[in-house]
């Protein structure tokens, strides 16, 4: 099965195919969902546990939601800051993605966080620097405040680094399993649909929900406020040369996002162009809403349903990525007549306080979920899925993040 055609695609590829084709009755640890946050959970998993059996479960091919189609930008914290006890993840994150062999251009020059305004989203002044390297137009004058931790990697890379690093420690990776229910009983029941075959039950002593905004339906009883899914937007240039990537104030290679409204966010990415490799620019857009409907909890499954379903190339999805490229290209001469050579859009899972949601369900501690990063979720979702591992061996306990 491709990859959703109705989210568009992204500059990057995933190659990793599963060979898995008969499904075990019954394993040691589930984990639903083939993304960063699964698949590095499931990698660690089989090096701190060797002994246990582990499988992981994809509704279609692994990086199909959220992970394929980040934009990859690598940052420190959580949305939410610097949360009790979260350690640093960027250490984290590079020290996973060597131990595991995994080589996705992970380049950490720090993060440019950019304004127009004289204050952020939060209130707080800004001061742009003298000589800014970005000097662009925005809803007005774009400029550099502050460098911060962070920088870029591949997400094609790591998702497939990932994936061929879970199956080589000995974890069972089967594609285009859907998950249709998770029972919390003991042992877990997970019912999985496969296309072509028929319906049948898994049992589990231990399960990892780390399906993101996929999971609503899955994550029955697991939230006390249910978290929003939502869409973003990107697009990709074809490669600019590196004039123009010094006049953008680009040739330090830093990525850069606003910090205050509206919200633009974006990097460099390295493309092949025969057999050297050249420089073009990933932009993206802010958050946006699923539906105009209520966020009821009896309305989250079918708000996913609705943005599973949606195709970002037709619609409002396409006037806003036209928005985007409208922006874009108003943002410097340079940009003006720039070739587009990929749109896309992807789902995030977002929470009223932006704090990540890491927690066992109430009626049964051996089922966990993680997930709900707020758009921080690529070197995070690393690092806690390392850390969720630790739980699943039974060798460490989860934050209290309430």
């Amino acid at each position: 099965m491709p990859p959703t055609p109705t989210w568009g695609t992204p500059p990057w590829e995933i190659s990793f195919r599963s060979k898995l084709t008969r499904l075990p009755a019954h394993v040691d640890i589930a984990i639903i969902g083939a993304g960063f946050t699964g698949l590095a959970a499931a990698a660690s998993l089989k090096r701190l546990a060797p002994n246990k059996s582990v499988l992981l479960l994809e509704a279609k091919r692994v990086g199909n939601g959220a992970s394929g189609r980040t934009g990859g930008m690598v940052l420190a914290e959580t949305a939410a800051g610097n949360l009790p006890g979260l350690g640093d993840v960027l250490r984290s994150y590079r020290k996973i993605l060597r131990d595991l062999g995994i080589n996705a251009d992970l380049a950490l020059p720090g993060v440019w966080e950019i304004a127009r305004s004289s204050h952020s989203m939060e209130g707080k002044k800004l001061r742009p620097l003298q000589n800014s390297p970005i000097d662009w137009s925005d809803s007005g004058r774009v400029r550099v405040v502050k460098k911060v931790p962070g920088g870029t990697v591949d997400p094609g890379k790591v998702v497939d680094g990932l994936a061929r690093a879970a199956v080589r420690a000995g974890a069972l990776i089967a594609e285009n399993a859907q998950v249709t229910r998770v029972d919390p009983t003991d042992p877990i029941r997970i019912h999985v649909s496969r296309r072509g075959k028929r319906s049948r039950i898994i049992t589990a002593s231990r399960v990892l929900l780390a399906t993101n905004a996929g999971g609503l339906s899955l994550a029955q009883g697991l939230f006390n406020t249910s978290p929003e899914p939502k869409l973003t937007f990107a697009l990709a240039t074809a490669p600019l040369t590196r004039k123009q990537l010094a006049a953008l104030g680009m040739s330090s290679r830093r990525p850069f996002y606003t910090v205050d409204l509206p919200y633009l966010w974006g990097r460099l990415f390295r493309v092949r162009a025969g057999r050297k490799s050249e420089a073009a620019m990933i932009f993206g857009s802010g958050l946006v809403p699923a539906f105009e409907e209520s966020l009821s909890k009896r309305h989250k499954k079918k708000l996913w349903r609705g943005l599973e379903n949606e195709n970002v190339l037709t619609g409002s999805s396409r006037e806003r990525l036209n928005a985007l490229e409208h922006r874009v290209r108003a943002l410097h001469p340079v940009l003006k007549n720039v070739r587009i050579t990929h749109r896309w859009g992807g789902p995030i899972l977002l929470t009223k306080n932006f704090v990540p949601i890491f927690r066992t369900h109430p009626k049964n501690k051996n089922l966990l979920f993680l997930g709900a990063y707020s758009g921080h979720g690529v070197a995070l979702s690393g690092h806690l899925g390392h850390w969720a591992a630790h739980c699943l061996a039974a060798n460490r306990n989860l934050p209290n993040w309430r």
